[in-house]
């Protein structure tokens, strides 16, 4: 759980503030040296907007995913810090 929440933290400023993940432009001069073309966009425009979100995702419906899957994890956080708290109490 901990090392999970940093990464989904890294995930939610990443992708709300439109940054660049810096592990793309490394995946690309990479793929340069090893003779492959790079691509201009992000890792998640490239590999995962294909693939998971459908054609014509607009900006208001992946806020409201991103905020969906947020909720998603507090709630089961949430679930599993009251169960460990009931335990001790119980212990």
């Amino acid at each position: 759980m901990w090392l999970h929440l940093p990464a989904v933290a890294w995930g939610v400023v990443i992708e709300f503030a439109r940054f660049i993940c810096p592990l793309t432009p490394l995946e690309n001069r990479l793929r340069i040296a090893a003779g492959e073309s790079g691509y201009s966009s992000g890792f998640i425009d490239q590999y995962l907007v294909p693939v998971v979100y459908p054609d014509g995702l607009n900006r208001p419906a992946q806020i409201a995913l991103g905020v969906l899957v947020i909720s998603i994890n507090l709630v089961l956080y949430g679930v599993v810090i009251a169960k460990r708290k009931r335990n001790k109490e119980n212990a």
